[in-house]
């Protein structure tokens, strides 16, 4: 049922956001491969994000930012 499905994908969104929190508060200002590998260790099967993806997502926490909003 598209309810279920819209429901999954939000508990999945959140899930990814609070990871990329997480990381975010014990990694900011880190080197980027420590929190490269340190999002790669956190992050959620789902939704899946490129390598690419990550790295910028640990470049932007390596320079102090939040890139989750939360």
């Amino acid at each position: 049922m598209i309810v279920d499905r819209v429901a999954r994908e939000r508990a999945e969104n959140h899930m990814l956001f609070q990871a990329v929190h997480e990381v975010a508060l014990h990694h900011a200002g880190g080197a980027v491969e420590d929190v490269f590998a340190a999002l790669r260790e956190a992050l959620p099967p789902a939704p899946r994000l490129s390598g690419d993806e990550v790295r910028r997502i640990a470049e932007q926490i390596s320079v102090g930012r939040d890139p989750s909003g939360l």
